[in-house]
């Protein structure tokens, strides 16, 4: 990026493109900063000059974002919330004196590792602070919740509402787990007609798909799963999958874990179709609690937990490419 760019940044511009990237609508960013339509549209064409990139691109009737465009709308929320805390004010948090109940709405499966870590932390550094974790209901509205009170949101949730803010917290690969004795089991690999043509489990029933980061990646390339069951917790996954041919598919990590701690020998990791991409976790949290202290100690706390499990799966992750390099070639 040329530095004479860099320097003719400015928050302005930022904010103006934050809004473009998530509402999508010229119109109706410059109604909410009172601006004329022209204005804003040259605010967006400064920012596709700053970021060398389109950033929203027209589809049918509607403007969604890029791939560039959704990493550089999580660059700019960061970087804004870490701009505000340098701003802020001088009466900072104390997190071991403070008191009162947090409520974080967990959607995935990664709260088997976040949870356990987050719980802990908060156990340690604020032991006045109750926390409740909790899934969301069927029908659940996420941007309700976070407008009534829950604190934050974990989850593979896409791209969040205007009054949503988000932050990217860890990405890895997704698998698919089967049992040995699955029809399927001796392939190298799964494509997508294989996987269309496997009677799969979830936690998610099928009438939630837009909080399952698997079923809403599927309707982006226009295929639907034939989901046979759907369980209450993924605990009962593992002796489902050992005693029928029912297939799980989840973040790579997650599922060398159940196949290493509970498969006993009679489970398998494949690698998932290609089509089903990366799993991105992200948290999401109401504009109403953008910058309160405690909120913004409770996101920190969350990131520095997920700096560390991105870690630990990066190096699960590799391992389980190892071994089934290792079981393709026969080793």
């Amino acid at each position: 990026m040329d530095q004479g760019l860099i320097n003719g940044i400015d928050v302005r511009l930022l904010r103006t493109t934050l809004l473009l990237l998530r509402e999508r609508n010229v119109s109706r960013v410059a109604m909410m900063l009172g601006h004329s339509q022209p204005a804003v549209s040259a605010s967006l064409k400064k920012a596709r000059v700053v970021f060398a990139d389109a950033l929203l691109v027209r589809s049918g009737q509607s403007l969604v974002p890029t791939v560039r465009g959704e990493q550089v709308a999580d660059l700019i929320a960061e970087t804004l919330e870490k701009l505000a805390e340098l701003v802020g004010s001088e009466d900072r948090f104390d997190p071991f004196r403070a008191e009162g109940r947090i409520r974080i709405l967990v959607v995935n499966c990664f709260g088997g590792f976040l949870v356990p870590a987050i719980g802990a932390r908060l156990r340690a550094e604020a032991p006045g602070l109750a926390v409740d974790f909790f899934a969301p209901s069927e029908n659940a509205d996420l941007a309700k919740e976070l407008e009534q009170g829950v604190d934050l949101v974990i989850s593979s949730w896409p791209a969040p509402r205007g009054s949503l803010r988000s932050a990217p917290l860890l990405q890895c690969g997704i698998s698919c787990l089967m049992r040995t004795q699955h029809p399927f089991a001796r392939r190298k690999g799964l494509t997508m007609k294989d996987y269309v043509d496997c009677d799969h489990v979830s936690p998610t029933p099928i009438t939630n798909a837009l909080y399952s980061p698997i079923d809403s990646r599927l309707a982006k390339v226009g295929v639907r799963r034939r989901v046979m069951m759907s369980v209450p917790e993924y605990a009962q996954i593992p002796e489902l999958l050992k005693s029928s041919d029912l297939v799980f598919t989840t973040g790579t990590p997650y599922a060398t874990y159940i196949a290493e701690a509970f498969g006993d020998g009679k489970l398998r990791v494949f690698k998932a179709p290609v089509e089903l991409e990366q799993m991105q976790v992200h948290m999401l949290w109401h504009e109403r609690v953008q910058n309160g202290e405690q909120h913004r100690w409770l996101r920190q706390l969350v990131r520095d937990v997920a700096r560390q499990a991105d870690r630990h799966m990066l190096s699960a992750e590799a391992e389980t490419c190892a071994e089934n390099a290792g079981s393709a070639l026969g080793v």
